[in-house]
């Protein structure tokens, strides 16, 4: 089994770096100077209770020296992938699997959705239909992506906590690539259930992305203060809460309900969000899957959203102020 990780920064290289440790065929596609001290050094796995791990792998950042694959794992941001689908074509067999583990509402999500709206094509997360054109929704198997983790410097990854990799076919079913790709991921010490209704999991944890992000990003507080001033958790509430309508007309279960979810924010204690990160880092901010997409999908759904419109006319006007969107 070939497995190739495009995009292998802190969560992809996490999910890599595991991969080889357990003698996985697994190559990294990465950049810069990350990508440079992997094929000078290896890379370095640092985890909680265990010294850290040289591991050496394969990467580059040209995917024709690697070839087809059975399996190619997405780990970038959702917006930096619709420009790399072209250089992802050497990759592609006739058998390769696209596992699409990016955050957000995924291109494909109305591939195989029974209903009014299945094979409906998402412009805020797929301009130009450049995925959907480029992989084709049959190949997608889904991932929700539960680890946190960082590049601590080029060539070492931290991993913070969670080894979750949930898995899903756009139509339920548990198929034998799900069935391979899980076992091949447990092998390795990672959790990868294949769930029958991926996309439940997509809209929980959608739920702290679609609202926590953007509006720290605006406002600079951590998740614990966020989560605790009245004002913003009011803020946070009735955005899950107009996605909760949406979600649910389209057939989504939640297990939990918005005020839990919020206090597992607030349980996290003072971190801040990878769109904070962005802004402070000078990066695009990850506005459109996050929050764009459920603006979207509000309009196909003829679901109001007033409180997600606000807040995102908010960031996309902060994110266009710093240059990043």
């Amino acid at each position: 089994m070939k497995i190739c990780i495009f995009g292998a920064g802190a969560i992809g290289g996490y999910m890599g770096a595991k991969l080889a440790q357990a003698g996985a065929d697994v190559s990294l596609v990465a950049r810069g100077p990350h990508l440079a001290a992997m094929q000078a050094n290896g890379l370095t796995l640092i985890e909680a209770g265990a010294g850290p791990v040289n591991l050496p792998v394969t990467a580059s950042d040209d995917p024709a020296t690697l070839g087809p694959q059975d399996y190619v794992i997405i780990t970038l941001k959702a917006h930096s992938v619709p420009p790399v689908v072209a250089r992802m074509q050497p990759l592609i067999g006739e058998d390769t699997t696209i596992v699409s583990g990016v955050n957000g509402v995924p291109w494909w999500y109305f591939h195989k959705l029974a209903g009014p709206h299945e094979g409906t094509r998402l412009a805020s997360v797929d301009p130009g239909d450049a995925q959907w054109n480029g992989f084709g929704p049959d190949r997608v198997l889904g991932c929700v992506v539960y680890p946190a983790a960082e590049v601590t410097e080029p060539g070492v990854i931290r991993h913070v906590e969670g080894n979750r990799f949930s898995l899903g076919e756009p139509d339920g079913s548990k198929s034998p690539r799900a069935m391979a790709l899980s076992g091949a991921l447990m092998a390795a010490g990672l959790k990868a259930p294949v769930r029958p209704r991926i996309r439940d999991e997509i809209w929980v944890k959608l739920w702290g992305n679609l609202s926590f992000n953007p509006i720290s990003a605006l406002t600079h507080a951590t998740l614990d203060v966020l989560c605790t001033d009245p004002g913003t958790r009011a803020v946070a509430r009735g955005m899950m809460l107009e996605a909760q309508q949406i979600a649910e007309t389209l057939g989504v279960k939640f297990p939990i309900n918005v005020e839990r979810r919020i206090d597992g924010g607030a349980a996290v204690g003072a971190h801040r969000t990878s769109m904070w990160q962005d802004l402070d880092l000078g990066r695009p901010l990850e506005i459109d899957a996050l929050v764009s997409s459920v603006q979207e999908l509000g309009r196909l759904t003829g679901t109001p959203t007033p409180t997600v419109d606000t807040v995102l006319a908010l960031v996309r006007l902060r994110a266009r102020v710093a240059g990043l969107y």
